[in-house]
């Protein structure tokens, strides 16, 4: 039998562990549970690796600046190489884990876990911005207007700017769901009203050389080329289309080629990647880019900088995005916060679907608010044309939502 001096010493030991546990919980707050899984190698990765770096680095500035207080989010970064089966067993396992919101990467992977979310019950932003992902879904919130907004605004751009008759459009597209998927909005754009001809769809392959379908669409009078794809198919075809002498030097210059693409297919990297030929590049995103100042981008700067990004990195319009969920995912636990709610997946989902009116929210990284609700999944309605204007992207206009995509909706 024990003493009872020696039940008191176990006793108060436990009192002793217990107060420590306490005591270090009450310091160190409450900690909130994230997954990504994107690809950081592999397929897309100019796109993955950067977005990566962005949600990071923000959710490293919340944790250090104290944005929740003494509570703190935990992201779990995942390289999944762009292999949707890779992407599933990752997800699976961030919820036994137990997170609260999830973000996810490519088109392939987001219809093919869209069941799965809904099944979850757990809110989702993903890096596609690909229109189906909402299609018989409740879960995923698109960060930003989708593809097909992005090209039937770019094809609006050029009905109200081409300079005489119908405009003569082709779109070439990437060979999967990410590429194709913004086709028939465009094509029901037209059937609406858009004045323009779309008078071919490029599927495009591995090819280096675009000499033959450039002669073709040329051949066609064809003048305006709308790119829905990655960064570097399009760097080879402008600069294919530069070598032929087919490059149009001002917008809808008669017999050339003037260049239009969606968020993926332009920003930095592609002068990067093409160089001169960018040049004149008329390129839609619904992010700011470090080309043009401004105190979002400055932040985005200032953000890279303190943790030690070099500045490919830090000019990326995929480490804008990248913030931008993060920004989003912060804001939507502030807000559960103040209400007194538990920082939960049903009411973080609660949040998101409550953040419209007066109480969108306004991230730095972002060319409009963002706003959601239960019939608005898609988050920044305005998009921002740029172009390439010596060597650097300037903006065109101001931000600006899609007339046809409301009509065809």
């Amino acid at each position: 039998m024990r003493s009872k001096k020696s039940l008191f010493l176990n006793a108060l030991l436990v009192l002793v562990v217990m107060f420590a546990f306490t005591a270090q919980a009450y310091a160190g707050g409450k900690v909130y549970k994230i997954g990504m899984s994107l690809a950081i190698t592999g397929p897309t990765s100019d796109a993955g690796n950067p977005y990566s770096k962005g949600t990071e680095d923000y959710f490293k500035f919340v944790n250090d600046t104290k944005i929740l207080g003494n509570d703190t989010i935990d992201c779990t970064i995942r390289d999944d190489q762009y292999k949707t089966d890779v992407t599933k067993r990752n997800f699976e396992e961030y919820l036994e884990d137990g997170i609260v919101m999830y973000l996810n990467y490519s088109t392939g992977s987001t219809l093919g876990l869209k069941r799965d979310f809904d099944e979850e019950k757990i809110a989702v932003l993903p890096a596609s911005y690909h229109a189906g992902n909402l299609d018989g879904s409740n879960y995923i919130f698109l960060p930003i207007a989708s593809y097909s907004d992005q090209l039937v605004i770019l094809a609006e751009y050029v009905a109200k700017n081409n300079k005489s008759g119908k405009a003569k459009v082709a779109l070439f597209v990437h060979p999967s769901a990410f590429g194709r998927g913004p086709v028939a909005d465009v094509e029901k754009a037209v059937a609406a009203g858009l004045n323009i001809e779309l008078v071919e769809v490029v599927e495009h392959g591995k090819n280096l050389d675009n000499t033959a379908m450039l002669k073709r669409l040329m051949s066609k009078g064809v003048q305006y080329v709308i790119s829905q794809t990655i960064q570097s198919p399009v760097a080879t075809m402008i600069k294919d289309a530069q070598r032929l002498q087919l490059s149009a030097s001002s917008f809808g210059e008669a017999g050339k080629f003037t260049f239009l693409g969606a968020h993926y297919t332009g920003g930095n990297d592609l002068i990067a990647l093409a160089g001169k030929a960018a040049e004149n590049y008329f390129w839609t995103t619904g992010f700011n880019i470090t080309s043009v100042k401004g105190a979002g981008t400055e932040a985005q700067l200032a953000l890279a900088k303190k943790y030690g990004r070099d500045q490919k990195a830090a000019d990326s319009h995929n480490y804008a995005a990248g913030i931008m969920v993060a920004q989003v995912v912060t804001e939507v636990i502030k807000r559960a916060k103040a209400a007194d709610l538990d920082v939960n997946r049903a009411n973080l989902y609660k949040m998101l679907n409550q953040m419209n009116g007066g109480n969108a929210y306004k991230p730095y990284s972002t060319s409009g608010p963002v706003s959601y609700s239960k019939t608005d999944r898609a988050g920044v309605d305005l998009l921002q044309i740029y172009s390439v204007q010596n060597g650097v992207f300037k903006k065109v206009g101001e931000p600006m939502q899609s007339e046809y995509m409301q009509k065809i909706k």
